[in-house]
């Protein structure tokens, strides 16, 4: 089993790459891809950097290219949800992606011909998060998350990502990663801890949250990863 684990940014996978300890680094395709065993689980780890293009790139290569044969995403995100502060962790069902538009030929929101507006998440990987969340005390909220290349800090957008996709937080990268895992048969989970409330303080809010969050998000992932191995 050669499992991937990859952020979005350097903070995300930071407290994993600390955890595994040693690790190989590898240079390929503009990015630099870590190679690292943890608990009898061969791992391929790796931040993407922001938005869907380069996640896309991310996921597409750590399958492709490293072999690996099922995905953790582990990051941050901007709260939908009034039941979500900083710091809560939301695993997603499903995601979809807010700024994919061709509603002008009468198509939905975040549809294109031969694709879907959402794409589910792996159950099993679900149920394995939900055992952890039970070890660790924490309560998780399952929900639909959207993706877009866009950072959102602007409540008037972030209230009609809500109505429209009936999101419960939003990011830049698990939409397109979801896309990749989905029409490659590999099972993946997205895992986000709120950095931040998506409205007019979202920028101050995610500067202040993000390694915190990210942290908490980490830490979860690779609890996952324990029992993953076992």
């Amino acid at each position: 089993m050669k499992l991937a684990i990859m952020g979005a940014m350097p903070e995300e996978i930071s407290p994993i790459l600390e955890t595994v300890g040693e690790y190989k680094t590898t240079e390929y395709a503009g990015n630099k891809y870590y190679e690292a065993s943890y608990n009898g689980v061969d791992l391929i780890i790796a931040y993407s950097k922001i938005g869907k293009v380069f996640s896309t790139l991310t996921a597409a290569t750590m399958i492709e290219h490293f072999g690996a044969q099922m995905l953790l995403f582990s990051g941050v995100a901007g709260a939908v949800s009034p039941d979500l502060k900083v710091g809560d962790l939301v695993v997603a069902t499903k995601l979809s992606q807010h700024d994919l538009d061709i509603t002008a030929f009468g198509h939905p929101f975040g549809y294109v011909p031969e694709g879907a507006v959402y794409v589910d998440a792996d159950e099993e990987l679900i149920e394995i998060a939900k055992g952890v969340a039970s070890d660790m005390g924490l309560r998780v909220k399952e929900g639909i998350i959207a993706t877009g290349d866009q950072f959102v800090a602007n409540e008037e957008r972030k209230n009609w990502i809500g109505a429209t996709f009936n999101a419960d937080a939003l990011e830049m990268e698990g939409g397109s990663v979801a896309v990749v895992c989905n029409a490659l048969d590999v099972p993946f989970f997205i895992l986000r801890a709120i950095s931040d409330a998506a409205d007019m303080d979202a920028s101050f809010s995610f500067d202040e949250f993000l390694v915190s969050s990210a942290k908490i998000s980490a830490e979860f992932v690779m609890k996952m990863v324990e029992r993953i191995g076992k």
